[in-house]
């Protein structure tokens, strides 16, 4: 598991990376037009039996009286302490936090059973870090673009981003992130088919 450096999310799969505070973590659509689901966790400490604290996208809309995230908010877990911050953004600023990850029953529903997911993803990502979860959060759905009209109505629309964009988080304490490049292609949020994103961290 990376500390520094590149990692490539494969398109449909999902990785974790740990993230030391003060450190930047910047997503990266390498090819244009992916989604990326964004969780991140505060471990317990060591010997407690507590699932680890999580980044919760309904407390931070809660703390910042904002449906989507912009450029130098503060994103809060579960227990409304800060643990990351968004810095910068190089794409359209299309980041969903209303969605939750895409999972197996989701996949079913739409008639496609044993299909990859971001719930997936994420177990199989923490395990590598010997955490675990007994439950999926619901993740910063970043470059994903999902407008609410004016009758309340939520649009499913292709990912706006382009080949390089980036968007990047200051870690405001120690954490573990995992990035998901969503597996969903049967929907059209990932035009035409889901491909790799980039972690990048630097101190």
């Amino acid at each position: 598991m990376t500390t520094e450096g590149r990692t490539v999310v494969p398109a449909r799969e999902g990785r974790a990376v740990r993230v030391a505070a003060g450190q930047r973590l910047s997503v990266v659509d390498l090819e244009g037009g992916q989604v990326g689901d964004v969780f991140a966790f505060v471990p317990a400490p060591e010997g407690a039996r507590a699932a680890p604290e999580h980044l919760s996208a309904a407390h931070t809309r809660g703390a910042t009286n904002r449906l989507f995230p912009e450029v130098g908010q503060q994103f809060v877990t579960d227990r409304r302490r800060p643990v990351l911050t968004l810095v910068a953004d190089t794409s359209p600023g299309w980041h969903d936090m209303l969605i939750p990850a895409c999972d197996p029953a989701r996949y079913a529903a739409l008639g496609a059973a044993a299909h990859a997911s971001c719930a997936d993803n994420l177990k199989r990502a923490l395990a590598e870090t010997g955490l675990s979860v007994p439950f999926t959060p619901q993740p910063v759905n970043v470059f994903m673009r999902i407008p609410v009209q004016d009758d309340g109505r939520l649009r499913w629309l292709p990912s706006a981003s382009r080949p390089g964009d980036a968007i990047t988080f200051q870690a405001v304490t120690d954490c573990v992130v995992v990035v998901s490049a969503c597996p969903q292609d049967l929907v059209e949020i990932n035009g035409g088919g889901p491909t790799s994103l980039a972690i990048d961290l630097q101190s």
